[in-house]
């Protein structure tokens, strides 16, 4: 897998062509394996996300992806619901992106980390 200066992914598929995923492609599927976990309350979008947003283009909306040689490592950062389990709320965001990713794509993940940022009073569970 090779990585152009947009950070376009390519991927050759046994000699017969080349596979282009754009970096929306993955921030799409993302931000949507993200909001789909029961106690998520919303991607991370503050004011320290502003300037990462501004001085990198691998930051958007509460999702970090950095392009290494063996695969890509993925920040995301989330508000959780109160009265939710935040380690197993972590571990469902982990699985949900990398099954929503391994089905659509063929990325290779090296690390998806999940970085709590705050906690969400205005939805009380029963």
């Amino acid at each position: 897998m090779e990585y152009n200066s947009n950070n376009e992914m390519y991927t050759n598929k046994a000699n017969k062509g080349k596979v282009t995923y754009n970096k929306n492609i993955l921030l799409s599927i993302i931000n949507l394996a993200t909001k789909e976990i029961s106690g998520v309350s919303s991607l991370c979008d503050n004011f320290g996300s502003g300037l990462k947003k501004f001085f990198s283009n691998n930051y958007t909306n509460g999702v970090k992806i950095e392009y290494g040689k063996n695969g890509v490592s993925i920040d995301v950062y989330i508000i959780v619901y109160d009265g939710y389990s935040v380690p197993d709320i972590a571990y469902k965001v982990q699985e949900n992106i990398k099954n929503g990713i391994s089905s659509m794509l063929d990325v290779n993940i090296d690390a998806i980390n999940v970085h709590v940022q705050g906690v969400d009073y205005s939805q009380k569970v029963d």
